[in-house]
């Protein structure tokens, strides 16, 4: 029995959003946590952390957006992720101020910020731009 076109583009969609979903979710997880249930592993480790966490989140979100919605250029995909990360670490720090011991941190809002963008500028080696110039083709 063969799965039709319509079917598979359904599946591709709630997978690639699965995973934009899922890291949203771990993100707002390790952010309900009181501050004295976090360990200390390393100096600057939520610098570190929340690098890695946007990242993570930045590039998830430009392979879902680019395999959703077709005809965006690359400048696009990335500016809407990088938009995207920033707001979702906006509302993830007013989160916090209602966990017990954590507050709300401009910094932490920028290095979402700067997360998103290193996430969205690793995507954009990973699918092999081979220049500035590609950013602003449109997507086939």
């Amino acid at each position: 029995m063969a799965v039709n076109t319509a079917n598979k583009r359904s599946l591709r969609l709630v997978y690639l959003w699965f995973f934009v979903l899922l890291v949203m979710g771990v993100i707002f997880v390790f952010s309900s946590l009181p501050a004295r249930e976090i360990p200390s592993l390393f100096a600057f480790e939520d610098i570190v952390f929340h690098l890695l966490a946007y990242g993570l989140l930045a590039y998830s979100f430009c392979q879902a957006l680019n395999g959703t919605w077709f005809g965006l250029v690359k400048a696009q995909v990335v500016l809407y992720s990088i938009i995207f990360c920033t707001t979702y670490g906006i509302s993830d720090e007013y989160h916090q101020l209602f966990v017990p011991g954590r507050c709300c941190s401009g910094f932490d809002i920028f290095i979402d910020g700067l997360g998103g963008f290193l996430g969205s500028l690793f995507y954009l080696i990973r699918v092999n731009i081979p220049g500035i110039r590609v950013l602003f083709a449109k997507e086939n």
